[in-house]
Parts: C-alpha cells; structure tokens; sequence
C-alpha cells in the first residue's frame, strides 16, 4: 500500500473511527486523538496489513486494543487530594443576615449597630435621639424575638428533615439526609 492510498484511506475512515470510539463511550476530543493515534500506529507498522482492503477495519481494531490498554491502566478510582484551605464561606454571616431579615426594621438597626458594628448603647441613642435606657429594652427585646423566630425556624426545618427521611425510607433509600 503506498502513502498515496493510506491518506485516502485515512480521508475516508478516520471519521469512521472516531464514531466507533465515541460510541464506546469516549468523548468527541479524547475519541480523535485516539483515532489519530490508532492511524498513526497503523502508519508503522503498515507492513503487518495482510490485504490493503481491510485497512480501515484493521485501523478500528488496533483503536479498540488501545482503547481497552488505556482502560485497564488508568486507575477506576482517583483519589481526591486534601484541600488544606479553609472554605472562603463565613457560614456565620450568612445565619446573622437570616436571623437579621426576620427581624422588625427598629430591631434589626440597632442589633447591626451593637454586634456587628460594635457600637455601644449610647452611640446608638445618640445617633438615634432615642434614651439609652429605650436602646437596651428595644435590644433585649431583638433579642428574644431573634431568638423565638430561630427556635421556629429550626423547629420546621427538622420538622421537615424528619419527613424526608421518612418518605424515603418509605421508598427503600435508606441513607437520605
């Protein structure tokens, strides 16, 4: 088989290879440079081809030896390397703004000034022209209904929780969080 007649082979069967390969379950990138590399190998080792006819079937099935070594090499399980970062994530934000939005719009002013803010009680009067006195009952009572609405929040969550779980051992799942 001269060069000539293998390029037209190649033309005409490269396509074929690489539609036998992605249906063998590689992707469209890693099924062509697999295909290029089964013509490649079929390019050395030409003298091997018994009938010039059956070049192409010949090529399929040096890509599918290849395709299986690559398999049986690569390891089924990888394991993942430990991530020695903290998440970037402040969870503690993110449970103040909830507990925040639930709140009265007096309440949750002056809880952001006193706790996240860190202004003291007669900052906030006197910002506010409110006593300090009426700045530490309207903070106890932030507080408690802060409190009171987390409690109701938890209480449906876990409510809710438990249901899940109960449906899907219901349906035979029994490890559903």
């Amino acid at each position: 088989m001269t060069s000539e007649e293998y390029g037209s082979a190649y033309g005409k069967g490269f396509i074929r290879t690489v539609r036998l390969l992605s249906m063998r379950g590689l992707s469209c990138d890693g099924a062509q440079e697999l295909a290029q590399a089964a013509w490649v190998r079929g390019w050395e080792r030409l003298a091997q081809l018994r009938d010039p006819k059956m070049v192409v079937t010949w090529i399929n099935s040096i890509a599918l030896n290849m395709f299986r070594t690559s398999l049986r090499r690569e390891p089924f399980l990888q394991e993942l390397p430990e991530v020695l970062t903290p998440p970037t994530v402040n969870l503690a934000a993110i449970d103040v703004q909830r507990i925040l939005k639930f709140c009265r719009t007096n309440d949750r002013l002056v809880l952001q000034r006193r706790y996240l803010e860190g202004h003291d009680v007669r900052e906030i009067a006197q910002a506010h022209g409110w006593s300090e006195t009426a700045v530490r009952i309207r903070l106890l009572r932030a507080r408690r209904a802060a409190a009171k609405t987390l409690a109701h929040v938890s209480r449906s969550t876990t409510t809710l929780t438990l249901a899940t779980r109960a449906t899907c051992n219901r349906f035979g799942h029994s490890d559903a969080s």
